[in-house]
Parts: C-alpha cells; structure tokens; sequence
C-alpha cells in the first residue's frame, strides 16, 4: 500500500471515517481502501456514473477533477488502482 496524503484542495466529495472493502463489478475482485482511498473511489465512480447519465452537464472542471481524482489513487495507491479503477 502506498503512503496515503490528504485528499486534494479541489475535493468537495465525502470525506468518511471509516475504510471499507470494494469489489471491482466487472473481476469481482475486492481491495481493502482506506477512509480516504474510499471517499476518492466514491467520487471517481459517482463521476462516472453522472458522465454516462448526463453527458448534457458534464463540464471542463468536473473533468479535470476526475482525471486529477484518478491520477491521487495512482500516486496514492497504484495496486487498488489497478484492481478497481484501470
């Protein structure tokens, strides 16, 4: 596991208290995230989701926030990186 820092300043998403395990809907395979590594897992797929429903409201900021968002879980976590996100 990587060195975690803290979430960046542009994040407004849910911060938690507590990790959780995430399983990879298409592998099925599970990782163990931190509270941190959560609440960015959280945001990286919410964004997606809102990128499919509603290509219509998708803005330049919301996407360089989500690129910036997976570039913290590479630099922060590369191997849930991989397991969850790649």
């Amino acid at each position: 596991m990587g060195s975690i820092s803290k979430l960046p300043d542009w994040f407004n998403g849910t911060i938690y208290d507590n990790g959780d395990t995430v399983k990879n809907p298409f592998s099925g395979e599970e990782y163990e995230l931190n509270a941190l590594e959560l609440s960015m897992y959280d945001f990286i797929v919410g964004s997606q989701l809102v990128f499919e429903m509603m290509p219509g409201n998708i803005s330049e900021k919301g996407i360089r926030e989500f690129k910036e968002g997976l570039d913290w879980f590479k630099e922060n976590n590369l191997e849930a990186y991989k397991i969850l996100l790649d």
